[in-house]
């Protein structure tokens, strides 16, 4: 027999009791139905805690913090150059550096005419060039930095500058106290217009000068600033892209030890950074970067991975009570099916009977039975996923069908309350591979719930079954 003709056939063996098809339907349909909107919830969760979590910071970013770290070997670890360069061969990472800061310099950055307007020092921010394009930072226009060690004998030093990196500088003409001595982003004049900064650093030509010695002895060291492009604000990188001037990471240190070397201060050579930062290619595999870290000894770390991790226990953890409800109406859809099958077979005993005296098979008759109850399982499955996607697009847009009533919905506190805040209007997704599954595992079901039932047809006797009233 072929299978067109077995699902020919169940089909019209299903037809012949509507009423009692329809009802063990139901049955599917609800298991099914329930199974998807409890899994798409959890979906539509965990891509609201990662939405909330990136605003917060990058999700495949490491940070690495300095301190007291003993490799395999005993030794103490420095989170140092040293340290940088072993993480990025690492598998799967993309880029190291460090934050580094300059607020133990002293000095001045100026421009306008007469350097009028000044910047201090503590407005600096180094980083890697090579690392800024792969950790995630955003040029709105201009170029990344030339990458390459520092050239000492350089009189300009490439710099990138932010939104309002201009309001850093003040008006050093005006007293202390005065005023108009400070502008700042958001300020507005009398009439309502923003208030412009003192400084356009694609216009203006900014100078770095350290110094160091009392007035009189005084000895400088000046750098042109040269402006190559400006990166888009990120918090989740630091409220440094709101204001300040980044140099190459390579051209700081230089600065850094040319003051040394004016101030006469001797740098502590086992001192590393505090914190290094590692960008990871892909978040399922941030794990296994941060693991391979502790492993060289550095332990203190710390990634959004991990309160990643713990929302998505929690996720898990009400998907199984509610994964429970969903699996018991699944169950009871089997045992109706199973109950289904078995009437059907009482009724057409005698049916069997005449197959098994003209020769047909066993195996044939065994999947006459499992082919009617997987299309049982593949109908129910497909009326669910039908509701479910019915009901998915209801709950997304639940809120804007009653605001055009007139009426409001929070739907914030769904499932526990546990969506932490996040923005994302998604209450449930159904992708494409959940709707596949659910109608795999709903025909899988209507499957095994006939074989029970099929293997007691093939075991009827023929003669008793044609007896059969």
């Amino acid at each position: 027999m072929k299978i067109s003709d077995e699902i020919a056939l169940s089909a019209r063996n299903l037809a012949r009791r509507k009423g009692r098809t329809a009802l063990t339907l139901i049955g599917v349909v609800i298991g099914t139905c329930m199974v998807v909107l409890m899994i798409s919830l959890g979906i539509a969760q965990t891509q609201a805690n990662d939405e909330m979590l990136q605003s917060w910071g990058d999700l495949t970013q490491i940070q690495v913090y300095g301190g007291m770290a003993m490799g395999p070997d005993g030794q103490t670890l420095k989170l140092d150059d040293a340290a940088i360069e072993s993480f990025k061969e690492l598998d799967h990472v993309q880029a190291a550096t460090a934050y580094i800061s300059a607020y133990n310099l002293q000095g001045q950055i100026t421009a306008g005419r007469g350097d009028r307007y000044a910047m201090d020092l503590g407005s600096l921010t180094g980083v890697d060039p090579a690392a800024m394009e792969p950790m995630g930072f955003v040029l709105s226009s201009g170029r990344w930095p030339d990458t390459g060690p520092a050239n000492r004998r350089a009189e300009k030093l490439q710099v990138l500058v932010c939104d309002y990196t201009g309001y850093n500088f003040y008006d050093t003409r005006r007293s202390m106290n005065s005023p108009k001595r400070y502008r700042w982003q958001g300020q507005t004049d009398a009439l309502g217009n923003p208030v412009e900064p003192f400084v356009d650093p694609d216009k203006e030509t900014m100078t770095l000068t350290i110094r160091s010695g009392e007035e009189g002895s005084e000895q400088t060291q000046t750098w042109e600033l040269e402006v190559v492009g400006h990166i888009q604000q990120d918090a989740s990188k630091g409220w440094w892209t709101q204001s300040n001037i980044i140099l190459r990471s390579q051209d700081l240190k230089m600065v850094q030890e040319a003051y040394n070397k004016m101030a006469r201060i001797t740098t502590n050579s086992s001192q590393g950074y505090d914190q290094v930062y590692v960008k990871v290619d892909e978040l399922e595999n941030v794990s296994d970067v941060e693991q391979a870290i502790h492993d060289m000894g550095f332990e203190n770390t710390y990634s959004m991975n991990q309160q990643r991790e713990e929302m998505q226990q929690q996720v898990m953890r009400s998907q199984m009570i509610f994964g429970g409800v969903a699996a018991v109406s699944l169950l009871v859809a089997a045992i109706n099916i199973i109950n289904t099958m078995t009437m059907a077979i009482y009724e057409r005993t005698r049916e069997i009977g005449v197959m098994k005296v003209l020769g047909c098979e066993l195996n044939n008759i065994r999947a006459m039975f499992l082919m009617e109850s997987s299309c049982i399982g593949f109908l129910g499955g497909v009326v669910g996923v039908l509701i479910s996607v019915a009901v998915s697009f209801l709950l997304n847009n639940l809120s804007t069908i009653l605001a055009m009533s007139g009426q409001s919905l929070d739907l914030s506190g769904l499932m526990g309350g546990m969506y932490y805040g996040a923005s994302s209007t998604m209450v449930s997704v159904i992708p494409p591979w959940l709707m596949l599954a659910a109608l795999a595992f709903a025909t899988l079901v209507g499957l095994v719930s006939g074989i029970l039932p099929a293997n007691k047809a093939v075991r009827i006797s023929a003669l008793e079954a044609i007896r059969h009233d």
